[in-house]
């Protein structure tokens, strides 16, 4: 089957569209990649969803509004990603849509939202869309994230060690995939959220995100800062637990520098990017991992990447998932491709020691494309690794 896998992050930059080949043989999932495309959100639009996020006030009309053009955005992308790496032959296309709010409260989770109506890419490709894939877990108790802990555990099953994946978008997750009670999951804090909303706020909007780690580099990490931030009580709590940008925003850091107002923006940079290291650091080492591997767009952070190094120390070596032949920048757009692919299936996509769920649950809701839907077999043996074949390459934006 192929099948489309969409994806824009809590960085909502870009939406991604990672094309693959998948098949079940006996408990083995084949996954074949073909290739991805990447296209920025146009300019209004990103400005738009900035201004309607947490803690900003917004009206129905807004979400509406972003909420067809989302749909828009995840179509054209979709539909070049069929036409340019699919040959027009997709089988199904799985929207993650954009996270607009996750409702937390005491540590549970009480509701999740991600838009980008789903109609719109079903119109644009003609295939049916799997889509809304945390609320069903939600549903079941549980936190709705990281979702990808499902395509982790597979992945990384027959490992040695204790192999931990690490997603570095605007918010850090982590999987570790073999702990002494199971595979455990949760969001460590922020990645990029944070230095994204600095050196948007301390250039006046000049810049929208650290290219390079270069501010980084140029600054120094003030202790005071950093200590300040390190005292927020999300670190402490215990998994499975998950966040966002309503809490690792721009006004949550100014508050943070009061009485630091006159920090350069290098030192702001370099201090919340230290922050990430340290406490993505901590988290892996706290649930015993022994090697990292990591994806998304924080890998192309030199900076951070080297921070990161220090702060594993030389005993958790630390890795891309390119090494082991999974492209960084696609990695989250496959991993949805394969919930969906479970979904049709009617095969679990949660592990509930990851999210905290009941039980495990088949995700989303289906939305049929042009012709009669029809789902494939029931699998009879759900999958217990995904084994990655030689396939296509990634395309530009």
């Amino acid at each position: 089957m192929r099948v489309l896998g969409l994806m824009s992050g809590t960085s909502h930059d870009a939406v991604d569209a990672a094309a693959a080949d998948l098949r079940l043989e006996g408990d083995t999932l084949l996954l074949t990649p073909l290739g991805m495309v990447s296209a920025p959100y146009p300019e209004e639009l990103r400005a738009g969803l900035a201004a309607a996020l947490p803690p900003a006030a917004t009206t129905m009309r807004d979400v509406c509004r972003l909420d067809t053009r989302i749909g828009q955005a995840f179509a054209a992308v979709a539909g070049r990603a069929d036409r340019e790496v699919c040959d027009g032959r997709a089988d199904l296309v799985v929207s993650h849509g954009q996270t607009v709010y996750h409702w937390v409260e005491d540590g549970r989770v009480h509701g999740t939202l991600q838009i980008g109506s789903p109609a719109w890419i079903a119109e644009a490709t003609g295939c049916p869309v799997v889509s809304d894939l945390r609320s069903r877990d939600v549903a079941a108790g549980g936190q709705g994230a990281p979702l990808v802990s499902v395509f982790d555990t597979l992945w990384l099953n027959g490992r040695p060690g204790v192999p931990a994946a690490l997603n570095l978008g605007g918010i850090a997750n982590v999987t570790v995939a073999a702990g002494p009670d199971g595979p455990v999951a949760f969001d460590t804090g922020p990645a990029n959220a944070l230095v994204d909303a600095a050196v948007h706020a301390l250039t006046g909007g000049r810049l929208d995100y650290d290219q390079d780690g270069r501010l980084a580099a140029r600054g120094s990490v003030d202790a005071a800062l950093l200590r300040r931030l390190l005292d927020e009580p999300y670190y402490a709590k215990p998994p499975p637990k998950t966040t966002g940008k309503e809490l690792f925003h721009w006004p949550y850091l100014r508050d943070a520098l009061a009485g630091r107002e006159s920090l350069p923006v290098e030192d702001v940079v370099a201090t919340v990017t230290e922050l990430t290291a340290r406490t993505v650091a901590d988290a892996v080492r706290s649930a015993g991992a022994s090697e990292v591997v990591a994806s998304g767009g924080g890998t192309r952070n030199p900076i951070l990447m080297a921070m990161l190094r220090v702060a594993l120390g030389g005993g958790i070596p630390l890795r891309t998932s390119d090494e082991l032949g999974l492209p960084s920048a696609a990695k989250e757009a496959y991993a949805f491709a394969v919930l969906g692919f479970l979904t049709v299936h009617g095969l679990a996509g949660t592990v509930p020691t990851c999210t905290g769920a009941r039980g495990p649950s088949v995700l989303g809701s289906i939305t049929p494309g042009r012709r009669p839907l029809r789902l494939p077999e029931p699998a009879a043996v759900p999958p217990v690794r995904l084994v990655l074949c030689p396939g296509g390459g990634v395309s530009g934006g």
